[in-house]
């Protein structure tokens, strides 16, 4: 099965590839890895949710922003080698917006990790840091990027 197949088996749609805030790309080849910059949980051009977890947003709702967060990125690597490419994902990192005393970032994460293992079942198994920090760009509560494994260019 595709993995354009197993998301719509589980009733999720792939969002449009989210266009740069700065001066980076969404994501990078090198060699059989593709490395994609961090993904905020934009939805239809706008930031989803603004604001500290465990303050303004909550933590389930945090974990629903951070599936957005994978979702663009695998958005990303499908824009640049398409999603069909993808062997395995190796390594997610999750940063936090967090507020005071708040210390259940891997439980945010798991938000991303669990999407991966459901759309790429032993394939998503990755390595993995969840990191609290003060600010994100934009408020965001949220930010994720993905180091995924791709098959080897033919030749």
């Amino acid at each position: 099965m595709s993995w354009r197949a197993r998301l719509a088996e589980l009733g999720i749609e792939l969002p449009e590839m989210v266009a740069p805030l700065a001066a980076y790309v969404p994501a990078v080849r090198t060699g059989d890895l593709v490395y994609t910059s961090g993904q905020l949980p934009m939805q239809g051009g706008k930031l989803a949710r603004h604001g500290k977890v465990g303050a303004e947003v909550s933590p389930e709702d945090a974990y629903a922003l951070a599936r957005i967060c994978a979702l663009n990125a695998l958005a990303a690597v499908d824009a640049l080698v398409g999603l069909g490419s993808v062997t395995r994902v190796v390594k997610v990192v999750g940063f936090v917006a967090s507020g005071p005393n708040f210390n259940g970032q891997p439980a945010v994460i798991n938000g991303a990790s669990e999407l991966l293992g459901e759309v790429f079942g032993e394939a998503g198994a990755h390595a993995r840091s969840a990191v609290g920090v003060s600010e994100l760009p934009l408020d965001a509560p949220v930010e994720v990027e993905l180091i995924v494994e791709i098959r080897a260019a033919a030749g």
